[in-house]
C-alpha cells in the first residue's frame, strides 16, 4: 500500500515538516514525521476488532516543538545518560552537554529527537521509510561527520521495524534508539501498571541515585527487577528497593540474553483488556524499561489526552548507559570507516 505524506506543520524558521502515514493490509496505521523521526501513531487492532492508538504523543508539530518527554522521538547521538558529560576517546576528553542534573541525557540540547530528517520513501509497496541526517563534527561535543540513516518499514505482520545505520569519518559513540511511550489499551487509557511485561535477561546494570550505571550487573532474582516471566508493571513498582526508589519506579537497562540475536525475543507486554500483545526483538545488548515516571500530566497530548505518571512505558533498545565510561559494558565506539548497524522489531498480535 502507498504511503501517504502530508503537512504537518511548519518550523519557526518557516521549513515544512511532514507527516508519513503507512498503513498494511490488516488495517495497522504507523504515522511518522520526519521532526524527530517521531512514531506519532500506531494503530493496532484489538481482541474487540478495533483499531487502538497505542502510542503516547501530540496531534500536532507544535506540541513536540514544546513538549520535553522525547514522545516516539529518534534518539541519539547518544541515548541514555553519559556520567558528568564527559567521555574518554583515543586518548582525548571530550564534554557533551549536561542537560540531566550534571549528567548527559539523549544526545544533549538538539539531540536528534529535535532535527530534521531527510525523508525518502525508498519503497512504497513495502511500507519503507529512510530517514536521514548528517551530525557535523563537534555536533553536541560528538567527534566526526555521522552519517545516519534510520529506515522504518510496517510489516504485513504488524510489525514496525527500525534499522539503525550510521558512518562516521572518526572514532565516535554511537548508541540510537526509539523512546517510544506505549500503553496497549490506548495511549489515553491511564495508567499502564496492570499491564505485563516480560523482559528475557537474568540481569540488570545497577543504577547510582542518579540513573547512571555504576557499572555493577546484578542478578534479577530475588528483586523487583525480575521480569523473566510476565509480570504487573505495577507489582513492585512502589517497592522499598534501592533501584527502584532511585528511579522513582523502574528506568533501568537489563542485560538482554538474545546475545544481538534478533531471533530471540528480547520483551514481551500484553493487555488482557485490549488483548494486544507487543514482541520485542532488537540486535542491541541491552533494552531500557522506563514506566513514565516523570510524566506529570502537564500539556494535553493527542485528542486532549493529559498523561499522568505512569499513563505509558518504553522499552528503549540501547547499548548499556554510560557504557562508553564503563569498561566491562559493551563498547559503544564506532570506528572511522566502519558501520554501525542495528535492527529493533515491536511486533503486535492478539491474545
Amino acid at each position: 500500500m502507498a504511503i501517504e505524506k502530508k503537512v504537518f506543520g511548519t518550523m519557526p524558521d518557516g521549513k515544512e515538516i511532514y507527516i508519513y502515514t503507512l498503513k498494511n493490509n490488516n488495517g495497522m496505521t504507523v504515522d511518522i514525521t520526519n521532526y524527530g523521526g517521531i512514531i506519532v501513531t500506531s494503530l493496532v487492532p484489538s481482541k474487540n476488532g478495533e483499531f487502538i492508538d497505542v502510542m503516547l504523543g501530540y496531534d500536532n508539530l507544535e506540541g513536540y516543538l514544546k513538549g520535553d518527554k522525547f514522545f516516539g522521538a529518534l534518539i541519539g547521538r547518544f541515548g541514555n545518560r553519559i556520567q558528568n558529560g564527559k567521555f574518554t576517546l583515543n586518548g582525548q576528553e571530550y564534554t557533551v552537554a549536561q542537560n540531566d542534573g550534571e549528567n548527559h541525557l539523549h544526545g544533549g540540547i538538539k539531540g536528534f529527537d529535535k532535527v530534521v530528517w531527510e525523508a525518502e520513501i525508498s519503497n512504497a509497496s513495502s511500507n519503507e521509510l529512510q530517514l536521514s541526517y548528517f551530525s557535523k563534527d563537534g555536533e553536541e561535543g560528538y567527534p566526526g561527520n555521522l552519517n545516519v540513516k534510520v529506515t522504518y518499514v510496517l510489516t504485513e505482520d504488524n510489525a514496525i521495524e527500525i534499522n539503525y545505520n550510521a558512518t562516521s569519518d572518526k572514532d565516535t559513540v554511537v548508541n540510537l534508539t526509539n523512546h517510544a511511550y506505549f500503553n496497549l489499551s490506548g495511549h489515553s487509557s491511564g495508567d499502564v501498571l496492570n499491564q505485563k511485561l516480560m523482559i528475557n535477561a537474568d540481569k540488570f546494570t545497577v543504577n547510582d541515585q542518579y540513573s547512571i550505571p555504576t557499572g555493577e550487573i546484578k542478578e534479577v532474582s530475588g528483586t523487583p527487577m525480575d521480569f523473566k516471566t510476565l509480570t504487573p508493571i505495577g507489582k513492585n513498582i512502589n517497592s522499598d528497593y534501592d533501584q527502584i526508589i532511585f528511579g522513582k519506579g523502574y528506568d533501568h537497562n537489563w542485560v538482554l540474553n538474545a546475545n544481538g540475536s534478533l531471533e530471540v525475543k528480547a520483551a514481551q507486554a500484553i493487555d488482557e483488556n485490549s488483548g494486544i500483545v507487543m514482541d520485542v526483538f532488537t540486535s542491541t545488548p541491552g533494552i531500557q524499561f522506563y514506566s513514565g515516571n516523570f510524566l506529570d500530566g502537564l500539556g494535553a497530548g493527542k485528542n486532549s489526552a493529559i498523561y499522568n505518571i505512569r499513563n505509558g512505558f518504553c522499552l528503549e533498545t540501547q547499548y548499556f548507559p554510560n557504557s562508553i565510561n564503563c569498561d566491562k559494558f559493551e563498547s559503544p565506539i564506532l570506528k572511522a570507516g566502519e558501520e554501525y548497524n542495528h535492527k529493533t522489531v515491536y511486533k503486535f498480535s492478539i491474545l
